[in-house]
């Protein structure tokens, strides 16, 4: 008998029809790519799945893990605004030591006419009904009750009794986060019917004095040897992402030969282009892409960055080569026209491993969402990481030859080339271990997630191993496909052609 069974025996002698389902064949299931959103929760909040990996499909649920206003919930809430569908696991983290950031609102004048006061925390809108008449008590009593109605928001307020009347703003976390925390008025100006009522005067002091950042290393942890392909965080002290960069990296982290885990991490600065320029230049890391944006931009950087991250998981999710430029950051409102990047700072921030945005049509879209990774181990200027597509590409590539591989020939022997073996026999030679992959590159090609078919099947070598009979080394020598980044043209004008040019 040469056709090989994995449950029939071969003695069997009792009649009379036996079948055994095998579907090593018929695989042609695809990954989930899922997300994992790392957030911060509320100073003193309590709750059950703190510090573990958690399934959140609503926004309601991060609110009940995190606190109501945490990171955790916002963040949340941003993804969920630009990826609908995506699957998303939370990981709930809280800082032990630290200090919540704080600022205020500092009234000193009364007011004189009946109006609104529009004021902005974290970007979302905080509006407080005004009298004519209303004293500067009156004035920052209503708003600390305005700010604290408004759960949602990332701060608590209270009255300090000072005179002039000030308002103290404070995060409801601890840790350096809290000094992204942006207080705005009337940002949306007269045109938009936002201004203060007569006499009413309000200075506003930007939250600071955050101190603290979560033990990420024990954190991750909890996330196991769990599958996620966009990981989603707000944090980008040192720490943090050493943690990250080393629960990631190739030698023994998720990308490592042994885990064979992958995924990239997302995650956003704020800062002038000097503050983001040093950032970028001391970061060198392939799984990790950090959108830089400009100080003017409201909400705060766990909102942008989880938007940027969920943007990308539409786009990767659908075709993981194609390129995630333009994509809409739903929620995210760009900088004031004049205080955005300009063109020359975006392409410096694009040669400092910094991620870039921009503005079109009203929508802040990204544009090009670089990793960190600059330079190879001797120093020398190195692209092949540059952009976060080839990573999302390679996993994709190698997911696939592992689906591939363990699905047709999980218990098949191996025999030289040339082996007189019979039909149906669960044996695999390296020239049959070739076509296979050579097969499964075509159809690479023909989804347009590689190219050049001809040259990787010269350079494709596939052999048995000279010290371990039992083992087939491969070198898989894929060209991925590239994006296009650039149209250049050049407009040769003529005003008018000669007889000559015809």
């Amino acid at each position: 008998m040469s056709i090989s069974f994995n449950n029939i025996p071969a003695g069997l002698r009792v009649p009379l029809f036996y079948a055994e389902m095998d579907n090593s064949a018929a695989n042609s299931g695809n990954s989930t790519l899922r997300t994992l959103v790392i957030g911060q929760v509320n100073a003193g909040h309590v709750h059950a799945d703190i510090g573990k990996l958690t399934l959140c499909s609503r926004t309601e649920q991060a609110a009940e893990i995190g606190g109501t206003g945490s990171v955790l919930h916002s963040m949340h809430a941003s993804y969920k605004r630009n990826d609908s569908f995506g699957t998303v696991w939370v990981l709930p983290v809280d800082i032990n030591a630290g200090a919540a950031a704080a600022g205020s609102i500092t009234v000193s004048g009364a007011a004189t006419a009946s109006g609104v006061i529009t004021l902005y925390v974290a970007g979302q809108r905080v509006q407080v009904a005004v009298v004519a008449g209303d004293t500067v008590a009156a004035l920052a009593a209503a708003i600390a009750a305005a700010i604290n109605a408004s759960t949602s928001l990332p701060v608590t307020a209270a009255v300090d009794g000072s005179t002039p009347a000030k308002v103290n703003v404070t995060a409801k976390f601890k840790g350096l986060l809290g000094d992204d925390i942006t207080l705005q008025l009337n940002r949306l100006g007269t045109a938009g019917g936002e201004a203060l009522p007569a006499g009413v005067a309000l200075t506003l002091a930007q939250p600071t004095g955050g101190a603290g950042a979560p033990d990420l290393a024990a954190a991750l942890a909890a996330v196991g040897d769990e599958p996620f392909e966009f990981i989603i965080h707000p944090f980008t002290d040192a720490a943090s992402l050493n943690a990250l960069r080393d629960w990631m990296n190739d030698t023994a982290g998720r990308w490592s030969w042994v885990k064979q885990l992958y995924g990239h991490c997302y995650a956003a600065k704020r800062g002038t282009l000097g503050d983001l320029v040093a950032f970028g230049s001391a970061r060198n890391d392939p799984h990790h892409t950090v959108h830089g944006f400009e100080p003017q931009v409201p909400q705060p950087a766990w909102e942008v960055a989880a938007a940027y991250g969920a943007r990308t998981a539409v786009f990767i999710s659908a075709d993981p080569a194609r390129p995630t430029q333009t994509g809409v950051l739903t929620g995210i409102d760009a900088a004031p026209a004049g205080q955005r990047f300009m063109l020359d700072e975006r392409q410096t921030l694009l040669t400092s491993g910094v991620a870039t945005a921009y503005v079109e049509g009203g929508e802040y879209r990204i544009e090009r969402a670089i990793t960190t990774y600059q330079k190879n181990a001797f120093g020398a200027e190195d692209d092949s990481y540059l952009d976060s597509e080839t990573l999302h590409t390679s996993a994709h590539v190698l997911r696939t030859l592992k689906a591939r591989i363990t699905s047709k020939y999980p218990r098949h022997k191996l025999a030289n080339d040339g082996t007189r073996y019979g039909p149906g026999q669960a044996i695999v030679t390296p020239v049959v271990i070739r076509g296979e992959l050579i097969a499964a590159y075509r159809e690479l090609e023909y989804l347009g997630i590689v190219e050049n078919a001809d040259a990787f099947q010269q350079n494709l070598i596939v052999e048995r191993s000279t010290t371990n009979p039992n083992r087939l080394d491969v070198l898989f020598p894929p060209d991925y496909v590239n994006q296009l980044r650039v149209f250049a043209l050049l407009n040769q004008f003529r005003l008018q052609y000669s007889t000559l040019d015809a």
